[in-house]
């Protein structure tokens, strides 16, 4: 009997090496144990212990209303939203972060601004659990995170806050106190290396908006220090990170407009490219490959970039629903290392 025959003429003799440990990540053909184990031993062999990576977006639906809902992507591909949970509580104007297991989602506005952080385990979809709570209620606020630490910059609480907390996402509690904004203002975004964060623009009552982008080392507290500057002042943008990259998109007052940092050097931004559709109030989600920017102004749409290299974004999909102000976690952004 030929060997087609034995295998029914589906089964390749020849291996075919995995693209990395995620679950998709196919490993056809023929392996013999040692060249099976040595990538298991290496952590790079598909395994059901790890999901493609996903994306979350929080806040689907609240484009003028308040909303719990949980919806998630697969970040690799392209496609609309599924529904993943719901939220403790219905907010808009809310910050969210994720570390390779957890995604956590951060205060916002409900009936009074709220102070809540509750967290999914992000492998599996379900409904969100109390985490602890911010030092204060507040909306309009940034998170960024590495694959220890969340870091939150609250936005409004009564007035512009400068306030910067932190939590460690694997431990249930309420946040502590990391350090200060330069200037205290909502409207701003943020993203993160595995060492380093980035907020950047916004809108104070007093300067109005902002082009700054400041930067704290995660892993110790403290407050902000200058990095560099957007083009121009902008408020309301979306962001994303790769371990180098910070990309920062959309936004008033140039809503078209994609332009990136290396994180690792303080400086101005670069231009990338232009968002697909002009937009702003976007969330966001990205893996070490990929930034997807979702909702927007009065928009349901998704579009994605690849942040090593440049240029426009592309069509990814729909939301279920119209959504700004909604917030975005993954677990594989640019604060866990690859």
């Amino acid at each position: 009997m030929s060997y087609k025959q034995m295998t029914g003429n589906i089964i390749s003799a020849t291996k075919v090496e995995p693209a990395g440990k995620v679950v998709n990540s196919a490993a056809s053909g023929v392996w013999n144990l040692q060249d099976q184990y040595d990538y298991r031993r290496g952590d790079n062999w598909p395994s059901t212990d790890n999901g493609a990576p996903s994306g979350l977006i929080a806040g689907v639906g609240n484009n003028n209303s308040y909303t719990n809902v949980i919806e998630f992507i697969v970040i690799a591909t392209t496609g609309d939203s599924a529904d993943f949970g719901d939220r403790t509580v219905a907010t808009q104007r809310l910050s969210g972060f994720g570390s390779s297991t957890r995604g956590m989602f951060n205060g916002g506005q409900g009936s009074a601004n709220l102070d809540t952080i509750d967290f999914v385990t992000i492998a599996s979809t379900g409904n969100a659990t109390d985490f602890g709570n911010m030092s204060a209620g507040a909306q309009l606020g940034a998170g960024l995170s590495n694959n220890v630490r969340g870091v939150m910059a609250l936005g409004y609480i009564s007035d512009d806050s400068d306030t910067i907390d932190y939590v460690t996402i694997a431990n249930t509690g309420n946040s502590t106190d990391f350090g200060n904004l330069s200037v205290a203002r909502p409207y701003l975004t943020s993203c993160a290396s595995t060492t380093r964060g980035l907020f950047a623009g916004g809108y104070s009552q007093t300067a109005e908006a902002l082009n700054v982008i400041e930067y704290i080392t995660i892993g110790s507290t403290g407050n902000t220090t200058d990095f560099g500057n957007l083009s121009t002042t902008f408020y309301s943008q979306s962001a994303c990170a790769s371990n180098t990259r910070g990309v920062f998109a959309g936004g008033y007052a140039n809503p078209s407009i994609i332009e990136y940092v290396t994180i690792a050097n303080t400086g101005n931004t670069t231009d990338f490219g232009d968002l697909n559709v002009a937009n702003v109030r976007m969330a966001s989600v990205g893996s070490n490959v990929r930034a997807v920017f979702a909702g927007g102004n009065s928009s349901a749409t998704m579009e994605y970039i690849t942040i090593a290299t440049t240029g426009n974004g592309s069509d990814f999909g729909d939301l279920s629903a119209v959504t700004k102000y909604g917030a975005g976690c993954s677990g594989s952004h640019g604060g866990i290392a690859a």
